[in-house]
């Protein structure tokens, strides 16, 4: 088999029967909060995030992560104190420790003898062989106000007091849009990239980074990258461009950013560094054999 080929085989998407159990897992959790009695006094929405909702997940990776966003109250922050003046206190029932112990109950009810909750973000739900991983993510919805919009998020709340805010809606639609703009090829250049680092990291080439860092290192690529005949150029486009834009210190301007563009891609706080993209684009193209 031909490196094109095996190139256009990794920009695939999980196969139909992993689909399958991505599916059903999806929807024995929804079934799995419906039933359960105290959500009926909570306004809740409950939909799929991640590389599963934006359909760049692959089979390494082919775990299922769905938000359970409660609706009933917002929090919220400002980019400059007195933007907004907040209206009356929420006073209703769910906090973040309810929501928790109450969705972990109904994860229990399901799913008996198959739920870890030592995570400090996720209910993690365990697969057998009809379905996969899955995290359940309790969470409130958000509003940050600027001077002249909004934007709308979740905030979740971990197990150690600590918080995170979330942009799963702009995430899904920069997806969207990208794809659209580079006729579909944006979201298998991002499985490419995954497949090639799980490889890696599997062989003992390189180590082992998040998946959703390579779909940012994707999204950076400019659409002309994707704009080749075949998928060794494409690769190449990519790996040039995330090496040589990845080199020195975090710039001023033109910061590389998340697919939600809603934070930087390289900050103190994050998992990932510049370095590991520089390190990963080097690796791949050494691992490709490439000249």
């Amino acid at each position: 088999m031909s490196l094109e080929d095996i190139l256009v085989g990794w920009t695939g998407p999980s196969s139909g029967t992993e689909q399958e159990k991505q599916d059903r897992t999806e929807r024995m959790i929804r079934q799995a909060i419906n039933s359960h009695e105290p959500f009926n006094n909570c306004s809740l929405k409950v939909y799929a995030k991640g590389s599963y909702a934006n359909n760049t997940n692959v089979r390494s990776d082919s775990d299922v992560d769905i938000a359970v966003e409660c609706t009933d109250l917002l929090y919220w922050d400002e980019a400059e104190k007195g933007i907004y003046t907040p209206g009356k206190p929420y006073e209703g029932i769910w906090t973040p420790a309810k929501l928790r112990a109450e969705l972990l109950a109904a994860m229990k009810a399901k799913f008996p003898g198959q739920v870890d909750s030592t995570g400090g973000t996720a209910i993690q739900i365990n697969s057998n062989s009809a379905r996969v991983d899955a995290d359940v993510v309790p969470c409130f919805s958000f509003r940050y106000y600027m001077i002249n919009e909004t934007r709308d998020g979740t905030k979740i709340f971990k197990a150690d007091g600590g918080s995170i805010v979330n942009y799963p809606a702009q995430q899904l639609s920069n997806g969207i849009a990208k794809n659209k703009r580079t006729g579909s090829a944006y979201k298998k250049g991002a499985r490419l990239l995954k497949r090639i680092e799980n490889a890696m990291a599997k062989n003992g080439n390189f180590r082992e980074l998040p998946s959703f860092f390579m779909e940012c290192l994707a999204y950076n690529c400019p659409d002309t990258a994707f704009a080749h005949a075949t998928w060794i150029e494409c690769l190449r486009a990519m790996l040039v461009y995330i090496w040589s834009n990845l080199q020195g210190d975090e710039p001023e301007s033109g910061r590389w950013v998340e697919v939600n563009e809603c934070f930087y891609l390289f900050h103190p706080g994050q998992k990932w560094t510049r370095a590991d993209g520089r390190d990963f684009s080097q690796a791949a193209w050494n691992y490709l054999e490439f000249k």
